[in-house]
Formats: structure tokens, C-alpha cells, sequence
């Protein structure tokens, strides 16, 4: 068995080089690359999720062991035309040249600079399993518009979208313009050893490292779109009820299993009751049943579910108190399957797996403040997050907040939102990534930024004393430029 597995990766391996070569070929012979063919791309895209929308939807519900045909819709499919369709709107004055000044007195003398973009060729797209369609065709809209190629490799943990996927792909693109390779891990790690001109990454921000340096062996550039802890700094004048409402949206759509959703809440200490009331309240009437409530998803897969309940058992031992927030009082330890009820987790510690690790889960740490210099010095001390909330209506301390701290992006009185803004980059920092994409930015992310200058007839080199013999021009040149 073992050999066979061997013999098969080594085929795929193979097989994703082939393609690998034909998709280069065919790219260079191409250039190149017109709009109405960038266009036509687009369009096939956005046809294969339209007229597969529902049959995405039941592929995922199969995987998760359950998520909604609207979540799918909504978070899926839907965000994956928008950006599609957003990029093919836009990508004419997103490819035309930019003007740059020449050097003075360049300009004056006849020289003319700019900036063209050109695609770069053969895009890799390594997806994750939480968004399995969109976080393969968000990205694909930059790669497209920008006129490149695209390989593909979807998550193996969902494996009948993978499937599907793989299945769909050829009746819309020629395997010279988009292809899917499916596997295990050890595919997935044969895919990012392939010399790529570009290649980005979804996924956690360990798994990141080690895409980092398989890329290195062939100086791919790489965009990486890790995860990390996501602060949520709730001032003391924000709208308790407002709060509730959108945080429990965003800490429960997906079951929490989301690179963007609140990692923890940062609260004023005499406001931590009326905030845990308000989220659990909110939570509630969300999803006043989860077991048998069709608009709440799944945990994924065991090995989530009971990473998650580890992260449980080690917050109760170390002294947390966890608040099941199950407003029917359903039992869940006797469900056949992974649906867990929110869990806010009050006075943890830093030694508590919960405040040491991304959660993606329901699972929701409480942490208190005296003021708001103690919490952005918390949130400093830590990595750069991938998203950063804050919710209040002091403009002096929302000011403090954003300006004291750095992240990927920022919501304010609200979480995730940012990354629904087409004409935002998305993205993160340091080691919650690098890079970013959508609308503009994508484009340019996937594009290659390539100087021109073009030189008037006349002997700049010698006007300017640039060509030996060196004597009284090139002595007037230096004198005129090193002064302070």
C-alpha cells in the first residue's frame, strides 16, 4: 500500500510539472495577454460558480457535516462573483500605465518614464478548508484581470468540494488556463515546491512558514493570508446592545471558523457582565436552537471539535470560568455529530491555550481592562492579528486605538466587514502575512510593476559629466547634488 501511494504521489507530482511547463508555454506564447481574453476568464468564472452554486452549497454541507445552503451562498459563491465581476469593471484603468517624472531636468530635455504592469504567469493557490470556494475565486479575480494562468490546490479536509471542483474546472478552462490537483498533504507540499511566478497561500499561520521556505528553493514570490488572534477593544462608550449583536454574528457565523472573527474581547472591567450579557442575548437570538437549526454550522471535523474542547478542559483547569451560551438547553454530549454551542471563557490567562492559539471555533475569551492604554499595550505585546475591531463613539480613544496598534485591517463598531470592501486590500502582517489582494491591489499583487524610461537623443551621459574623461561637468554635477 504504501508503494502505491508512493507510485501515485509521484504521478500527481509529475503530472502538476506537466501542467506546470504547458501553462508557462502557453502564457508566453500568448503575450501579450489582451483584456477581451482577461474578460472572457472572467466571465467562464463567474458561470461555473453561478451555474453550480447549489451543488457547491451540498458539496460543502457534506463536508462540514453541516452548513447552510445560504451561509455557502452568502459567504462563498456570492463574494467570489462580486470580486469577479468588481475586477472586470475595473481592470482597464487598473492595467494602464502610470506616469512618473524623470529626474530633473530630464523631463524638460524629451525623457519619458512610466510604469507598465504585466502579468506575472502562472499563479498557485493553495486554499484553506473554512471558505473552500471563495478563498479559491476571491484570489482568482486579481489573478485573472492581471492576465496570469492559475494552478490550483484545494483543501483536502473538504474533500467533495475539492472533488467537485476538480470535476467542474475542465468544462470551463483549458488546463493551459486553470487547473485542479486534489490530495493529501504530501500533494499539497509537492504543490508549493513547483516554481511558480507567484504563489499564494490561505491557511494557518504555521502551515505558512513551511510554504514560505518551499517556496524559497525557487525564489517564488509568495502572498501569504495567515490568521493569528483578532482583538475586539470594546470602549466604554460603545453601544452595549450593538455590541452583542455583531460580535455574536461574527464569533458564530461558520461556528467561528473564520480567519477574521473576534478572537477575544478586550472589556472595561466594570462593563464585563453587561458585555457577556449582551453577546450571550445576542447570540440567543441568532440561534435560539443549534442542533437541529439548519442556519447554524458544523465544527468540520473531529480533529477541530476536539482540538476545541481541549482548549475547554485546559481554560476550566487553569481556573477560567466558561459560560455555555446554549439557550435551549439542548445536550449536545449526546448529539451524533460536531455542532458546539458558544463558550465564553471569563478571566483567562496567558498560559491558557485559548489566549496561546487561534481559536476558529465558538469559543470566546473575556479579558478586562482598567483603561484603554492597558489593552492596546496587551494587544502590542503580541503578534500583529490578521483583523482588529474596536467599538465605541469616543473618536479620541477610537484614535488611540488605531493609531497605537497595528494590524491587516480594521472594522470599527463592527467585525469582519472590512474584508467585504472590494476596493480595501485584504491582508495581513507579519505572522498573520503578507501581501494583499482584492479589487486594485490584487491586481497589482499578481502583477509584475515593470519600469520604463525612455532616454531624449541628446548626450545626457555626457551633459551631466557621467562619462570619463571626469572633469569640470561631472565636478559641477557632484557639487550640486552632495550638499545638505
Amino acid at each position: 500500500m504504501a508503494t502505491a501511494i508512493k507510485q501515485d504521489l509521484a504521478g500527481e507530482t509529475a503530472r502538476m510539472h506537466e501542467v506546470l511547463a504547458a501553462q508557462k508555454a502557453s502564457f508566453t506564447a500568448a503575450m501579450p495577454e489582451s483584456l477581451a481574453v482577461r474578460r472572457d476568464r472572467i466571465d467562464r468564472a463567474v458561470a461555473l460558480l453561478v451555474d453550480h452554486a447549489e451543488d457547491f452549497a451540498k458539496a460543502v454541507s457534506e463536508d462540514f457535516g453541516h452548513r447552510s445552503r445560504e451561509q455557502t451562498l452568502m459567504t462563498d459563491i456570492m463574494p467570489s462573483v462580486s470580486a469577479l465581476k468588481h475586477a472586470k469593471k475595473h481592470m482597464a484603468s487598473w492595467a494602464k500605465g502610470e506616469k512618473r517624472k524623470p529626474a530633473f531636468p530630464l523631463g524638460l530635455l524629451g525623457a519619458k518614464a512610466e510604469v507598465v504592469y504585466q502579468p506575472k504567469g502562472v499563479v498557485g493557490v493553495v486554499a484553506p478548508w473554512n471558505f473552500p470556494v471563495g478563498m479559491v475565486f476571491v484570489p482568482m479575480a486579481g489573478i485573472l484581470a492581471a492576465g496570469n494562468r492559475a494552478m490550483v490546490k484545494p483543501s483536502e479536509f473538504t474533500e467533495n468540494v475539492s472533488a467537485l471542483m476538480a470535476r467542474l474546472v475542465p468544462d470551463y478552462f483549458d488546463e493551459s488556463e486553470m487547473a485542479v490537483f486534489t490530495g493529501d498533504a504530501e500533494v499539497g507540499i509537492a504543490f508549493s515546491k513547483l516554481a511558480f511566478d507567484h504563489l499564494i497561500f490561505t491557511g494557518a499561520t504555521s502551515v505558512g512558514r513551511h510554504i514560505m521556505r518551499a517556496a524559497a528553493d525557487n525564489l517564488v514570490p509568495v502572498t501569504l493570508e495567515l490568521g493569528g488572534k483578532s482583538p475586539t477593544f470594546i470602549g466604554r462608550s460603545a453601544n452595549k446592545d450593538l455590541v452583542g449583536q455583531r460580535v455574536a454574528l461574527g464569533k458564530m457565523m461558520n461556528a467561528g471558523q473564520i480567519c477574521l472573527a473576534p478572537d477575544y474581547l478586550l472589556v472595561a472591567e466594570d462593563q464585563e457582565g453587561e458585555i457577556i450579557d449582551s453577546v450571550t442575548k445576542g447570540a440567543t437570538a441568532l440561534y435560539p436552537t443549534l442542533l437541529a437549526n439548519d442556519d447554524y454550522t458544523s465544527v468540520v471535523n473531529t480533529r477541530n471539535y476536539d482540538r476545541l474542547q481541549s482548549y475547554l478542559a485546559d481554560a476550566r483547569e487553569k481556573g477560567a470560568e466558561v459560560i455555555e451560551v446554549n439557550p435551549a438547553n439542548e445536550d449536545f454530549a449526546s448529539a451524533n455529530g460536531h455542532k458546539m454551542p458558544l463558550h465564553i471563557v471569563r478571566n483567562p490567562t496567558d498560559d491558557m491555550k485559548v489566549m496561546q492559539e487561534e481559536i476558529f471555533g465558538p469559543i470566546l475569551p473575556v479579558k478586562t481592562y482598567k483603561t484603554i492604554d492597558e489593552a492596546i499595550d496587551y494587544v502590542n505585546a503580541n503578534d500583529r492579528p490578521l483583523g482588529l475591531y474596536y467599538f465605541g463613539q469616543d473618536k479620541s480613544e477610537e484614535d488611540r486605538v488605531l493609531t497605537r496598534t497595528i494590524s491587516g485591517g480594521v472594522t470599527v463598531n463592527d467585525v469582519l466587514f472590512h474584508n467585504a470592501m472590494e476596493d480595501l486590500p485584504f491582508g495581513g502582517v507579519g505572522p498573520s502575512g503578507m501581501g494583499n489582494y482584492h479589487g486594485v491591489d490584487g491586481f497589482r499583487t499578481f502583477s509584475h510593476a515593470r519600469a520604463v524610461y525612455r532616454q531624449p537623443k541628446l548626450d545626457v551621459a555626457g551633459l551631466a559629466g557621467f562619462k570619463p574623461p571626469y572633469g569640470k561637468a561631472t565636478a559641477k554635477t557632484l557639487a550640486k547634488e552632495l550638499k545638505k
